[in-house]
């Protein structure tokens, strides 16, 4: 952590414990990106808002950017920097498949995403009221004319990108820093070229929040078992090239504060 008198070194294995100032941290990540990310939604597509007439890809590219760009902030913010910013099950899960994050934080940071979604849904459902009601609280569901199982295989399709940039960012030490623009420009890229078609989740838990709210439970099953896919599609690749490896688990960064992940970068010690 920051002001620690502890030396910075790398961090040569996953450690276990319950680590509540991370989990926290996912917890309020999770919070803010569906309650300010989403708040995109409710901008760009609600009812009697300003942007009504305009074209729907140019409000598909703007809800990418603003989504996206609120996730890249949170990743250079002090709870990104604390947690890695992963706000995203297929992140963390990746991480912990690749045998760089502990079970315990597998299953602290998992379940602090799901509850900040919620809570940020609720939030969100609460500051923008019936604006909110109006895009079904920023639900992800298929598009016209795509079925469940179409909209799984794009999700799995966009999860495997997804992952992928994290992966392909964070092993190498130069080019680790600036996993936050690079996955800005992915995501926002992805939000404005499939959100017609799935709604683009990307993220179990992102849609897990909306989904409660909505309702829309009935078709949440695609944005656990396309994102999960694809995640798995990604790690595989990455297996299969073997030739890289993840210098750390978080998003940005910092040597000022501690990791509870691998990392082949100087943290500080806790």
């Amino acid at each position: 952590m920051p002001g620690s008198s502890s030396p910075s070194r790398p961090q040569p294995e996953a450690i276990g414990g319950l680590h509540w100032k991370a989990w926290g941290s996912e917890f309020a990540g999770t919070l803010v990106l569906v309650a300010v990310g989403l708040s995109a939604v409710c901008f760009n597509f609600g009812k009697g808002m300003p942007l009504d007439g305009l074209p729907m890809s140019l409000r598909y590219l703007l809800t990418g950017l603003w989504f996206a760009g609120t996730g890249a902030l949170l990743a250079l913010s002090p709870l990104g920097r604390l947690s890695g910013a992963h706000v995203d099950p297929i992140i963390t899960g990746g991480f912990f498949l690749l045998g760089k994050l502990h079970r315990h934080d597998l299953v602290g940071y998992v379940i602090a995403q799901f509850a900040g979604a919620l809570a940020g849904a609720a939030l969100l459902l609460a500051a923008w009221g019936p604006v909110a009601r109006s895009v079904e609280v920023g639900a992800t569901t298929p598009g016209p004319g795509v079925s469940g199982w179409e909209a799984v295989l794009i999700e799995a399709g966009i999860g495997a990108i997804e992952v992928l940039t994290v992966i392909g960012m964070l092993s190498s030490k130069r080019t680790a820093r600036f996993t936050p623009l690079a996955l800005w420009l992915v995501n926002a890229t992805l939000v404005w070229r499939t959100a017609a078609l799935t709604g683009t989740s990307l993220n179990p838990a992102r849609s897990f929040g909306p989904a409660v709210l909505a309702p829309a439970l009935d078709v949440y099953w695609i944005y656990v078992i396309g994102p999960v896919a694809g995640m798995l599609i990604g790690v595989g690749v990455y297996r299969l090239v073997g030739r890289v490896d993840v210098v750390t688990t978080k998003l940005f960064h910092d040597v000022r504060y501690s990791s509870t992940g691998v990392s082949d970068l100087p943290v500080r010690q806790p």
